[in-house]
């Protein structure tokens, strides 16, 4: 299935976004998963070339909750690949996105734990973290037909930057309260008389 996959992605021109299907299929438990995720291609598509959704073949069964008038139409706007329904499909993520190149984003509300914990030193672990906070985006709210938000990637990295004259450190206040995989939002810019 992995080949099959690369031999996919090999013929195919780089993507600009690479959606993980399921994952971000149900962020809308009482919304049936085909329409959330063409809600979310619609407006992806509105921005980006190349989509690629990631699947699994009971995707393509109609039922309530993947209605074939849905997967038909996004198939109008991005590439789709099926693994089987036993997959584990985050490899494959990772794979389309490194492999399009540092313009292509991932969608998926994943944190990618086990993948950062399979990594066996810390100068890995930590670039992967990293790279994952430049290309990860996430549904961070949506209501069907109502709201559609997301969470982008940062353009830059979160670790104290200066120029020499100009510093910006990124710090946590004391109230508040964050996992160790997110990042400070709170941004102290200090300058030189």
């Amino acid at each position: 299935e992995l080949e099959r996959f690369q031999r996919f992605v090999n013929k195919h021109p780089p993507f600009d976004v690479v959606i993980d299907g399921l994952n971000v299929a149900k962020t809308a438990p009482l919304s049936p998963s085909s329409k959330t995720l063409l809600d979310v291609v619609v407006h992806l598509a509105q921005k980006h070339q190349r989509l690629l959704i990631l699947g699994r073949k009971h995707m393509l069964k109609d039922s309530l909750q993947w209605r074939k008038r849905d997967m038909d139409e996004m198939q109008k706007k991005a590439d789709f690949f099926f693994t089987s329904n036993m997959s584990k499909d985050d490899p494959f993520l990772l794979y389309a996105t490194l492999h399009s190149g540092g313009h292509c984003m991932m969608v998926t509300r994943d944190l990618l734990r086990d993948h950062k914990a399979a990594l066996t030193d810390t100068v890995t672990r930590r670039l992967f973290f990293k790279w994952q906070r430049g290309h990860q985006i996430v549904v961070s709210s949506y209501k069907p037909g109502k709201i559609l938000t997301f969470e982008d990637a940062l353009p830059y990295d979160t670790i104290v930057q200066t120029d020499g004259n100009t510093w910006h450190i990124p710090y946590d206040d004391s109230l508040s309260k964050r996992a160790s995989f997110e990042i400070p939002v709170n941004w102290l810019c200090l300058q030189k008389k």
